[in-house]
């Protein structure tokens, strides 16, 4: 059975959008790449037919990858998210002891992942840390780098 992929509504219309640009644009820009390549000739020496051919092996291995996500696709719905518990589609806030600053992170699938944007996956040493946790709890996590201590703050969808 295929891994059911945790996606928000905005990283179900970001796929969904992703899979009909490929499908309706660039498939016709590869299919076109191919026939100019074609009209050149030989093919076994044809460069532009070899990459073309390629670009299109690419395309198609995005598609099927994208169909295959949505296929297993599990919305999170914020109306069932509760600020008690820290769970996947959760905001939030905690002091860094380390750095003695406090954070913002949302905790989502790890297709829709971004580090560098506040977006961690469930899946990742820290948001699987926070998993389960509520405001008040000091969370250790321990990492590559050693361990790190963080204090829910605040927990919001």
């Amino acid at each position: 059975m295929a891994k059911q992929t945790l996606l928000t509504d905005e990283g179900l219309k970001n796929y969904e959008n992703e899979l009909e640009y490929l499908k309706d644009v660039k498939r016709k820009e590869i299919a076109e790449k191919i026939k100019v390549a074609r009209s050149f000739g030989d093919l076994s020496e044809n460069s532009e037919y070899d990459e073309a051919k390629n670009d299109q092996a690419m395309l198609e291995a995005r598609i099927a990858q994208i169909e295959a996500i949505l296929k297993n696709a599990k919305i999170i719905d914020d109306s069932e998210l509760t600020n008690e518990l820290i769970h996947v589609g959760s905001k939030v806030k905690v002091h860094d002891c380390e750095f003695d600053e406090d954070v913002e992170y949302q905790i989502i699938g790890s297709n829709e992942a971004d580090p560098f944007e506040g977006r961690l996956s469930d899946e990742s040493p820290v948001g699987a840390a926070l998993l389960g946790h509520k405001v008040g709890d000091t969370v250790e996590v321990e990492t590559p780098d050693g361990t790190i201590k963080f204090i829910v703050l605040e927990i919001s969808r």
